[in-house]
This record gives structure tokens, sequence and C-alpha cells, in this order.
């Protein structure tokens, strides 16, 4: 009979118990030890990890760790550290039970003082234009959900004060793409089964009812589901080929944290929880499959200036990963348009004649009302909300708009300048350079992490490309979204340089290095 701590042991040797047990410890050490820094990142964590499933639930996660982290704040007073990063200029911590810095009243370093990224003038201009505008606005009642949508540049703060380790941060990231592999599951199943009907109801005009309403995952527009997509295939791509490849064990973290040996560490959890079972091939594989359902998507939604963000996105990866492979793009492209069906390639092909796809003869039409809107309203525009309710106005006499949807422009650039003015849109540019920008200096300074930064640039990419074609910086899941994985080089920063000030460094998977668990092991 097989020994059941041998190696070999089948899973079903221990109990599940116990390995649940674990596994919850685990975690639960992982997050801060003050009550209201605690409930703060556990609640931004499922902010996060809900962000592709319900807009309301996010929404609401993110006001109750907002609320959260507030009451920590009021209880501690921290000091605030915004555009420098905390550990500069933080003392040496001392040290908890369990060998985690810690600071007086027990809560992690991170969490002692305020850090936000180094943004705060370009975005406060960018606020503070978008109020201007509501106050001179012909209907100013129209912008109410331009200002609370502002609420959302929290994401910022959040996600770089409450992710509180290297572990925590990898597996937001790990979460979130196992959940876009489940929308993009949803959404090839929402394609086939739209297909199949549309076939048998109108097989003579497949491709129009086809692209009329398309695959939209947990979403309730495409538009939303393939910015999402398209952000998380970009840091999901990244992950692969720019990642050191650790994808860390909770179970073998708490082993380590508990002072074992680094060869024994595993004795007493069952095989299918180890660390090889998920650092190995299996892993990669897993969410190589990932990538391809999360890809597949983003093709069936027919959303062409999401296929050119994912290209940017493509492209700015391959230049960090394996230059010579960029010669690779061009052809890939050739061979799809040859091997793609008939749907792909006719939207492919209409896209170089605007004036026969009603998609592209419709933004043709925005963008000319609004380089209107900005030649009569330079400073202050028309007004978050009021493009629909004065679209006509800046139409040629007696022409009648094109029928579709008319309530933004379908641009970022055009859409800020005509609907709040040229000084929004400078201050609003002059963010997303400066964010650029510091994850770019960030990359230089990071080591383990550093495909997080490499990750943030690729969306980054993505989002201006497809924002020449999308409003998307107006679309709270996409925004949300995007906000987040922009905070996550700066937690990155934060998490490396703090281990690397408190004498304590992390190894890639977050745990403190072995002089430290000597330090604390068990008589």
């Amino acid at each position: 009979m097989q020994d059941s701590s041998s190696p070999t042991a089948p899973c079903n040797d221990r109990p599940i118990g116990f390995f649940s047990k674990l596994l919850i410890e685990s975690w639960w050490r992982e997050l801060p030890q003050g009550a209201a820094a605690r409930w703060a990142s556990l609640f931004f964590s499922l902010h996060v990890l809900t962000l592709l499933i319900s807009i309301a639930v996010s929404q609401a996660f993110l006001a109750a760790a907002t609320l959260a982290y507030l009451i920590h704040l009021i209880h501690t007073r921290p000091v605030a550290r915004a555009s420098r990063p905390l550990w500069r200029e933080l003392p040496a911590p001392t040290r908890g039970k369990d060998g985690r810095p810690a600071g007086a009243r027990g809560e992690t370093l991170a969490l002692r003082a305020i850090s936000f990224p180094p943004l705060r003038l370009p975005l406060l201009l960018y606020c503070l234009a978008t109020v201007n505008s509501v106050l001179w606005a012909e209907h100013p009642e129209a912008g109410g959900f331009a200002l609370r949508k502002l609420v959302l540049f929290l994401i910022l703060l959040l996600g770089v004060s409450l992710v509180v380790s290297a572990r925590h941060l990898g597996a937001l990231f790990r979460g979130l793409f196992l959940v876009a592999g489940l929308a993009g599951l949803v959404g090839v199943a929402q394609f086939v089964i739209q297909y199949h009907r549309v076939l048998r109801l109108h097989y003579n005009r497949v491709y129009f009812y086809m692209t009329l309403t398309r695959i939209h995952g947990f979403m309730g527009h495409w538009m939303n589901f393939g910015g999402q997509q398209m952000l998380l295939f970009s840091a999901l791509l990244a992950f692969l080929l720019l990642s050191q490849g650790v994808i860390p064990s909770a179970a073998r973290s708490l082993a380590l944290l508990r002072g074992g040996p680094r060869r024994n560490d595993q004795d007493e959890i069952p095989r299918c929880a180890r660390n090889d079972c998920v650092q190995g091939g299996k892993a990669k594989a897993l969410y190589w499959l990932v990538l391809a359902l999360v890809a597949a998507s983003l093709v069936l939604s027919f959303t062409r200036g999401v296929w050119l963000g994912c290209l940017g996105a493509t492209v700015y990866i391959l230049s960090r990963w394996k230059p010579r492979m960029l010669w690779a793009i061009p052809v890939l492209l050739v061979v799809v348009e040859l091997a793609a069906p008939s749907l792909i390639r006719r939207r492919v092909s209409l896209a170089f004649h605007p004036r026969e796809d009603p998609a592209l003869a419709i933004r043709l039409e925005m963008w000319g009302v609004g380089l209107g809107m900005v030649r009569v309203h330079p400073w202050v525009g028309v007004g978050p909300g009021n493009i629909p309710l004065v679209y006509t106005k800046y139409l040629s006499r007696g022409k009648i708009p094109i029928y579709g949807y008319h309530d933004h422009l379908h641009n970022n650039f055009l859409q800020l300048a005509a609907e709040r003015g040229l000084p929004c849109l400078i201050a609003w540019f002059w963010f997303m350079l400066a964010l650029g920008w510091h994850i770019l200096k960030i990359r230089r300074r990071l080591s383990s992490q550093r495909w997080v930064a490499d990750a943030a640039l690729a969306a980054w990419v993505a989002f201006l490309v497809e924002g020449f074609f999308e409003f998307n910086f107006g679309a709270s899941p996409v925004l949300m979204v995007f906000l987040f994985v922009m905070s996550t080089p700066f937690a990155a920063e934060n998490l490396e340089g703090r281990a690397q000030e408190s004498g304590s460094t992390l190894l890639g998977d977050g745990l403190p290095s072995p002089d430290v668990r000597a330090d604390h092991r068990p008589g």
C-alpha cells in the first residue's frame, strides 16, 4: 500500500479542510494587521476581482474599501507622502511576531503613510476643468454623472496603498486573468448562440445582424467588454512573455513563513496543492489557454479599435521580449487576413471604405461636429453630458444626422476638447503622458516585478490607440480596469523599495529573505 506521506500520494489521502485552512491562514496573514486597514485591503481586492463581472458590485466594494481606508486614516493619522515612494522617508520598521515589518499599531508599513502616484497636478487640473465646464454648460444638470465619475481616480490611491505584498499583487493579477478567461468563454458561447440564431432567421444578412449586436461577456455593452478584455490581454501577454514564471503557492509561502526548511516545506501539503503543481508547465499552459480565450473573444467582438489597441500592445511587448520577432507581426496579419472567416475579412475590408460602413460613417460625422464645438467653445466646451442635447446645432444647415448613438464622439481627444474645452484636454494629455513616463522610469528600477511595469505600459499603449476610435476614458468599466493596471507599477515599486529599505529583501513570491525567517523559527 502506498504511504500517504510519499511524494506520489494522491490528493484525497489528506483532508481537504487541512489545505483550505492553510490557504485561508496564509492569505489572511498577507493582509494588514489593523482591522480597518485589513478590511480596506480585502474590499479593494474584491473590487478588483469583480471588475469584469458586475459594475454595481465592483463599485460597491470600491466604496467599502474607500470608507474602511478613510477610517484607518482617521485612526492612525498617517503622514502624506505623495509624489515620492513612502519608504524613502520612513525610518527602519520594527517587526511583529511573524517577522513582518509592522507599525506602532500593528499595521503594515505600506499603510503608515498616504502614498499617491506623482500625478496630482495634472489630475487636479483635469478635475477642476471638468467642474468648470459643468458650471458653464447650457444644461449643467447633465454633467452630474461626469462629476461622480471623478471619484474613480481613488483607484490610483487605493491600488498603491492597499496592495501589501508582492504575492498579493500577483494574486490580483492572476485572479483578473482567470476572470477574463471566464468572460471570454462566455463571450464565445454568446457568439455561437447568436450566429446560429442569425443564420436560421436572416441567412442572407448574417454580417449585418452579427455586428448590429455583439458579444458582451458579463458587461452590458460590447465596447465595455472589448475594452476590458483588451487591457487584460495586454497584461496577460506581458505576464507570459516577460515575467520570470514564478507562480507562488500560498501553502508553500505559509510553510516558509513558519520557518520550515526550503526543500521540505511542503511535506505536509497535499500533492495537488504543492508548489511544483502551480509553478511548472501546467500553470503556464493554463494561462496560455486563458490568453487564447481572451483573444478569441476579442476577435469575435468585431471591435476594430480594440483590435488595433491589442496590436499596439503586442508590438510593445515583442519589442521588450524578442525585438527580432517584430517581423512576424505583418506576416501573421497577412496570414490571418487570408485564412480568416468571411465575416472577419469583411469587417477588416470595410475599414478602408468608411462611407460604406455605418459605424465609420457616423464617426466621421461626429468628428466634424466635435471640431465645430471646439471652434465655438474652445475654453469650456459644451459641457459634460451636453453633446447629445446640442448635437444637431453643429451640423450643416439642413443636414439630418446619421441614425445611431450620438452621446459621445468616439474619440478621447475630440470628446474632451468639445465637451470640456481645450484646457481640460491639455490637462488630460499631461496626465496620460506623465503616467506613461513615470511607469517607464519605474520599469528601470524594478527587478523581479519588472513585468508589472511592462504590462501597464502595454495596456497604456492599447488604451491610447483604441482611444482614437472610442471614448474609453469615459466608460467606467474600462476606466476602472485601466486605473488599477496603471496603479500596479507604483505598488510594485513601493513593495520592492520597502523591502530593500527595511533590510528584509522579499523573494519573488513576496516572502521574507532566509535570514529573516531564521530569526523567527520556533525554538
